[in-house]
């Protein structure tokens, strides 16, 4: 028989380490929010209240301050949204026909495929930066428009990625589907392409939703890749932009760079708003039958 002695003290613990995660998980994004609303561009002088409040930190990045970097916040995060968009709706539209050949069909080299596309991705992505900077860089002697400094050029390096873990997500999700759905397709007189379009990807909306949503969330926080590619400061991305306000060697705006971090979260608030009822099942079901 245990002790109840022993019991609560287990009780104790448990409760101090939910209450720890809670206090790590937020109190980073209470004070960048609290730092947006201070008039204070110094950390040191901010608090979790503000002590003076003020919408300042949000109207400057808005108004054009020749030589600062508030003239280009508006251009990063156009710039930012439209890599995102572009790239979750590439990296869907690449897997899912990429997942569906390797569910439904059978070939050989289809099993060493998916384990080399898994074997890849143990390795650090930044073991890639070197690689791709060169190629990137002799690419655009070939062609300007996928050289250095081209956001076309960081959006394809970003959907050299597109068939990732991803893969295997879809994958386990189109393996879930009833086969015989594609039978009885092809019985009417269905051809493969109608399959696919017509009767696996609607059903597939919820693995197909979630992988978007990584994806455009993924793209939309990027800061390394970018740094590497991106040079001048009129063609940066947000997270690669936001940056300026707080590197300059005489002037560090805290306020004006949690401002912008917050803006930033507004399309991911928005994407997730609309995929956040098939997260769970896209999540679940991909995993299981992966």
């Amino acid at each position: 028989m245990s002790d109840p002695t022993q019991r609560r003290g287990d009780h104790w613990w448990r409760h101090l380490v939910i209450w720890v995660v809670i206090c790590f998980a937020v109190f980073p994004p209470l004070y960048v929010v609290t730092a947006a609303f201070n008039g204070d561009q110094t950390l040191s002088g901010s608090s979790l209240i503000p002590r003076s409040f003020t919408f300042e930190n949000f109207k400057g990045l808005f108004v054009q301050k020749e030589g600062g970097a508030e003239v280009f916040f508006v251009r990063w995060f156009r710039a930012s949204v439209i890599i995102a968009v572009l790239n979750a709706f590439f990296t869907v539209f690449i897997g899912a026909l990429a997942a569906y050949a390797f569910s439904r069909f059978r070939f050989r080299g289809r099993r060493m495929g998916m384990l080399f596309l898994l074997l890849i991705q143990m390795f650090p992505g930044l073991l890639n930066l070197v690689a791709i900077y060169i190629i990137v860089l002799r690419t655009g002697e070939v062609v300007p428009a996928l050289g250095l400094n081209k956001l076309t050029a960081l959006l394809v390096v970003y959907l050299s990625g597109a068939m990732s873990v991803n893969l295997w997500l879809m994958k386990g999700f189109f393996d879930s589907i009833p086969s015989e759905l594609d039978e009885s397709a092809r019985v009417d007189g269905a051809t493969p392409a109608q399959i696919f379009w017509g009767v696996i990807l609607p059903l597939a909306v919820p693995v197909l939703s979630v992988v978007a949503m990584f994806s455009f969330v993924g793209t939309l926080n990027e800061f390394i890749t970018a740094s590497v590619l991106l040079e001048t400061v009129d063609n940066f991305t947000l997270p690669l932009g936001l940056q300026a306000f707080v590197s300059t060697n005489f002037e560090e705006n805290w306020g004006s760079f949690a401002a912008g971090v917050l803006i930033a979260q507004i399309p991911a608030i928005i994407g997730f708003v609309f995929v956040q009822k098939y997260i769970i099942s896209g999540l679940t079901q991909g995993s299981v039958k992966g």
